[in-house]
This record gives C-alpha cells, sequence and structure tokens, in this order.
C-alpha cells in the first residue's frame, strides 16, 4: 500500500508543475457594431420645357423651366413666361408614384396649373395652362 501511495504522490508531484497549451491562438470577439443612418438623399435639379399647345401659348414659344425635387414627392419649379415670373409647388397625387399636380403664382398676379406623370425619376410629361388661357404640353428632365 505503501507503494501505491508513494507512486501516486511522486505521479502527482511530476505532473504539478504542467499545465495545457491551446493549440491554436484565442480568437478575439469582434466589438459591438455600429450601424450608421444613410445620409438623406440630395434634391435633384433638371429642367422643364413647355411648348404651346394652343394660339395663346403660341405668342410666348418654347418655356423653360427649372424643378427642384427633394425626392420626397414634392418639388419645386420656377419658369418666367411673358415677363412674369412664376414660382410654385409640384406634388404627387396621394396614392400615385407617377401622377403629380404642380401650381405657381406669378410676380404680376398670373397664375398657372399643371398636370404631369413621370415616367421615371427624372422624366415625364404633362400639360400646363396659364390663366389667360394659353396651354402648353410639358417634358420633364433632359
Amino acid at each position: 500500500m505503501k507503494l501505491a501511495l508513494s507512486t501516486a504522490l511522486l505521479a502527482s508531484a511530476a505532473l504539478a508543475g504542467c499545465y495545457v497549451v491551446p493549440m491554436q491562438p484565442a480568437t478575439s470577439v469582434p466589438g459591438p457594431t455600429v450601424v450608421l443612418p444613410m445620409a438623406p438623399p440630395a434634391p435633384v435639379t433638371f429642367a422643364a420645357r413647355l411648348y404651346p399647345a394652343n394660339d395663346l401659348a403660341a405668342t410666348y414659344g418654347m418655356v423653360s423651366a427649372v424643378v427642384n425635387n427633394d425626392l420626397n414627392g414634392r418639388g419645386y419649379f420656377s419658369t418666367n413666361i411673358g415677363g412674369e415670373s412664376f414660382a410654385g409647388e409640384a406634388t404627387r397625387v396621394a396614392g400615385s408614384q407617377r401622377d403629380g399636380l404642380a401650381n405657381g403664382t406669378g410676380n404680376r398676379g398670373g397664375f398657372i396649373s399643371c398636370r404631369y406623370t413621370m415616367n421615371t425619376p427624372t422624366l415625364g410629361t404633362g400639360n400646363c395652362r396659364l390663366n389667360n388661357g394659353a396651354a402648353f404640353t410639358m417634358h420633364v428632365g433632359s
């Protein structure tokens, strides 16, 4: 029995100086993931052209306009027709991703009203009418 006890003591003494070394280094635990909000899309500016559609509009010829679209279903436009500066807002028709209305007032008391359909986010067609009855067809985009 003494022999068994001394063998056990010698074995445990010999193993006391040993330790286990992992075969592969520990992998680092990834830190927390940071999610940054996306920047809102920048507004888009593009041209619109109004072509005469009746005799009253023919006296003005082709008219250029500028449209600033905020990409949230709303935009702002400005144009000069017959020496009067018009400015207004364009919005999409409720429930539609393509159809919209635009209305603007002039610096001399006139007004313009337009209906349009966007075929792509920056290309569309429509019709505009001045308060004096001049009618135009409208092409939006380049």
